[in-house]
């Protein structure tokens, strides 16, 4: 089942809420359909709850004790990403594992575009994977913290500290 992602950021008591919902099939556009979607929150002490509606959750378990910050859908996959270089992923939202993302710095999100998951977080960690089960480390050229990152127009844009803006074309060289 494909699905598409829509990340909700909402900071409630410190909570990131992630959806996702059935792909229509039927056309090549991004238009979902509702059928049986899935809300991810996310918080502190790896906290994550599930709910099919978004009014009764369900708690999870992570098996992490790190705070957790952003997630992303993605190539039938739910990447989780938190403090302490924390990946899990999960592939129906109940059952959690644990990555190696290869560093101990805070990951402050993730996003999947152009067939690629990306992770940022501080000291200017960027992370890239095409599955969500391993990760590559990528040089963003920076020291500062990064906070979200998006693609569209055939480029990836990061943005962090102090208004900072980083942009590629490839998801591994940065401006």
């Amino acid at each position: 089942m494909n699905k598409v992602l829509y990340i909700i950021l909402i900071s409630l008591f410190s909570l990131t809420v992630i959806s996702c919902a059935k792909k229509d099939e039927s056309t090549d556009t991004t238009t979902t359909t509702p059928s049986s979607p899935l809300f991810v929150a996310v918080g502190d002490n790896g906290t994550i709850l599930t709910s099919s509606g978004g009014t009764t959750w369900t708690s999870r378990t992570s098996g992490t004790t790190e705070k957790l910050r952003g997630g992303a859908y993605g190539n039938s996959t739910l990447v989780v990403v938190g403090f302490s270089g924390t990946i899990l992923t999960s592939s129906d939202g109940t059952t959690w594992t644990s990555r190696t993302s290869g560093t101990t710095n805070n990951l402050g999100n993730v996003t999947y575009r152009n067939s690629t998951f990306m992770a940022i977080g501080n000291s200017g960690t960027i992370l890239t994977s095409s599955d969500g089960t391993g990760w590559t480390a990528r040089t963003s050229g920076t020291t500062k913290n990064l906070w979200g990152v998006t693609y569209g127009n055939s480029t990836w844009v990061a943005n962090g500290d102090n208004g900072s803006i980083f942009t590629s074309s490839d998801g591994t060289s940065w401006d």
